[in-house]
């Protein structure tokens, strides 16, 4: 892979997103008051946690102090310099009550002739009109002593905005009493929240086995963080500014710090279900932790809130083909035949399947065989089938050899004018010693958690981007990584904090997989259930089902 190079040139133990990924021009990181206090000596003072690019001249200007003050209350820093997550102490002083976000109308303002205005920046969520209904000023007059010839703005724009006249005295003072009497209103809340995520205030980590140090670099992992780029590229042009920080989680070691958990939304990653327990053993509740790429990890959900499994279980998978089968079964002449592995029978599973083919009286017959007895046991399936209807079977198993046998004698009964129709587990794709032309004469209609339709404008869009981009194709970990910070990162930034309360009711079509997360009957977490369904076609064709 020709991009390798130069994506390691840029992983380390912790990096932010570089330039040219964001959405805007390199520029110190926001500095927001802390609410917390703490009493020294009989002294108040602030404690701040710093923040990659913070300075001491950023922090000094917020919390209106001295740097000589900073340094007074932490030696520390004068000898050995700001050290980022580290804790300082801010002294509170008197003039701290006049910092005012930069929300509320009066904090900037400018004197021109006889006319004072107050100097806005324009917002990524925000037009003229809700401009002019925040300060009370009509849009003509905003347009007029601005020289706009049209409503079309750009994030970051300053806009002056007159409060001279007497129609705007009153709404200014209005608002501010309003801003002040409300805190916790709804609208409050809701304008914070989308203020959150257009300054910057999605902090994201991606934890992956990289390997970047050994002799053989993990291209899996390398093709899903290619993918995430892509995603992050995208949403910062479409206005979001997300901070990534991007670890090596190999030889089972999470090199992320319990500080840069704590200060972070979201966590993607690691991959297998042990390094996940060992993330989240360290992380805190209010942090949430998407599982990617492990469906095994999804036992995590039972007792944690923040985890997020993205893998459709394979149970869930199971209970979706007895669930398909109900749905095609056409009269009570056809025949339903499940069929596993003797010796190997899932009995959770099967217990599944059962409930959901007897909840409206469908009649179905199990057979079981070990694979030595394969040979012979196309008489006894005969003996089970119906030669003038639809035989639907479905084959519980995920042992190649196994499955592949299967597909072999139910090709013969199919040549001998059965009609057959095989119900199979999602892996029964990536067998590779199973005929293709097999498949697509037993009519495989599979339930899976990722299928790329490669017709799909918006994946074909993805395909040349990332050829043009990375000078390779995209493999499925690409379109992995895509998917999931497309969507994840997307949420943080669009509903902020509140972002994980909108979890279950936000549904997508992603480009490998859907997502629908729910929270299952004990279980605390959310796992995914977005399902997508495919058939063999006996010309050859592979269709995706579309609900």
């Amino acid at each position: 892979m020709k991009h390798l190079s130069s994506i390691f040139a840029v992983i380390m133990l912790s990096f932010a997103v570089p330039a040219w990924l964001n959405a805007q021009e390199y520029a110190p990181v926001p500095v927001t008051i802390s609410k917390e206090k703490v009493k020294v000596d009989g002294k108040v003072y602030y404690s701040h946690i710093v923040l990659e690019r913070q300075t001491l001249y950023s922090i000094s200007k917020a919390y209106n102090v001295t740097i000589d003050q900073i340094y007074e209350a932490n030696p520390a820093v004068k000898a050995e310099g700001l050290k980022k997550n580290a804790i300082i102490l801010i002294p509170e002083t008197v003039q701290d009550s006049r910092n005012i976000p930069e929300r509320q109308p009066k904090q900037k303002q400018k004197k021109t002739g006889s006319d004072e205005y107050i100097i806005h920046t324009v917002k990524w969520y925000e037009n003229l009109e809700a401009i002019s209904e925040k300060y009370g000023v009509p849009v003509e007059a905003i347009m007029e002593v601005n020289g706009l010839t049209g409503n079309k703005l750009r994030k970051r724009q300053k806009l002056m905005i007159p409060v001279g006249g007497t129609w705007s005295v009153q709404a200014a003072a209005d608002t501010t009493a309003v801003q002040a009497a409300a805190e916790d209103s709804p609208v409050r809340k809701q304008e914070e929240t989308a203020i959150a995520a257009e300054s910057g205030k999605v902090n994201a980590v991606l934890v992956m086995p990289f390997d970047a140090h050994g002799l053989k670099p993990r291209t899996g992992s390398i093709d899903f963080y290619s993918g995430t780029l892509m995603a992050v590229k995208e949403l910062g042009d479409r206005g979001a500014d997300i901070d990534l920080n991007v670890y090596d989680a190999s030889g089972g070691v999470i090199p992320v710090t319990e500080e840069r958990l704590g200060l972070s939304d979201i966590v993607i990653g690691p991959v297998s279900a042990g390094d996940l327990a060992k993330t989240l053993d360290k992380c805190p509740d209010h942090t949430f932790i998407v599982s990617p790429l492990d469906h095994r990890a999804e036992y995590l959900a039972s007792e944690h809130a923040n985890f997020i499994q993205v893998p459709t279980p394979s149970l869930l998978l199971y209970e979706d083909l007895a669930e398909w089968i109900r749905e095609d079964r056409q009269s009570e002449d056809e025949k339903v035949i499940v069929i596993y592995e003797k010796g190997a029978r899932n009995i959770e599973t099967m217990g599944v399947m059962s409930t959901i083919l007897e909840k409206d009286g469908i009649p179905f017959s199990t057979f079981s065989y070990s694979i030595l007895e394969g040979r012979d046991v196309q008489e006894p399936l005969m003996q089970m089938m119906n030669q003038n209807a639809a035989n639907r079977v479905l084959v519980m198993s995920e042992s190649e050899a196994f499955v592949n046998d299967v597909v072999r004698n139910l090709n013969l009964l199919i040549h001998s004018e059965y009609d057959v129709v095989l119900y199979g587990p999602s892996k029964i794709r990536s067998f590779e010693t199973i005929e293709v032309d097999n498949l697509h004469n037993t009519r495989l209609h599979t339930s899976i958690a990722y299928y790329v339709d490669y017709d799909d404008p918006a994946v074909m869009d993805f395909v040349r981007k990332y050829r043009a981009l990375y000078n390779t194709e995209p493999t499925p970990y690409a379109f992995q990584g895509y998917d999931i910070a497309s969507y994840f990162l997307g949420m943080v930034s669009e509903y902020g904090k509140d972002w994980t309360a909108r979890l279950e009711t936000n549904e997508k079509e992603m480009l490998q997989a859907d997502f629908r997360f729910i929270k299952e009957e004990g279980k605390k977490g959310c796992v995914n259930s977005g399902i997508r369904r495919i058939v063999y076609g006996p010309d050859y064709s592979i269709t995706l089902l579309k609900d």
